[in-house]
């Protein structure tokens, strides 16, 4: 039997909807407006022109946000991949250069390592904030707001069919050198 996770979670959301799906930062979001919430960013990605295979990095700090751009990405399809928030500039260079993002959805807190780190992401099309009460001015990046973005998409649940072999890259790093996609 073959399984996607966006698939997975779809069906726990059709199965009790009502149901506490997140608590975090003082949120709280059942399967239902988790999902209601996945897809209307997915569809504002897809609207930008996000496609089956193109790789998206979530560069923020655990938060409900985070998991909702999570499903988001593998709702249509696209390549997650993770940016460690402990990485230093250096490590970010190397896998915004590595990872081909062509968007990127962060926590406002670190626009200026993502500006500094900036011309290592020549593919990049555009980028989403996640405001985090930090203050961080994001605004060398023309990013948009990640609730602006989310008002913009349809809460509906109509994308294409997925695959098990749908993949997400896993940036891991260690004591030995740089982050290496797995």
């Amino acid at each position: 039997m073959e399984f996607n996770l966006a698939d997975l979670f779809e069906h726990a959301a059709d199965v009790f909807p009502e149901r506490a799906y997140l608590v975090a930062e003082g949120q709280r979001r059942t399967y239902a407006q988790m999902e209601a919430r996945a897809n209307q960013l997915a569809h504002h990605l897809g609207a930008q022109g996000v496609r089956l295979g193109d790789h998206v990095g979530i560069y923020a700090y655990n938060s409900g946000e985070w998991v909702e751009a999570l499903w988001a990405i593998f709702k249509i399809r696209a390549v997650w991949i993770n940016i460690n928030y402990r990485y230093v500039e250096d490590e970010l260079r190397y896998l915004f250069d590595n990872a081909d993002l062509v968007v990127l959805i962060y926590g406002r807190e670190f626009a200026p390592r993502i500006a500094a780190s900036r011309q290592a992401l020549p593919k990049l099309r555009f980028s989403i904030a996640i405001e985090d009460g930090s203050g961080a001015d994001s605004s060398a990046l023309g990013s948009l707001e990640y609730e602006s973005a989310l008002a913009s998409g349809s809460p509906e649940r109509d994308f294409a069919p997925r695959s098990a072999s749908d993949r997400y890259i896993l940036y891991t790093g260690g004591t030995t050198g740089m982050p290496k996609g797995v």
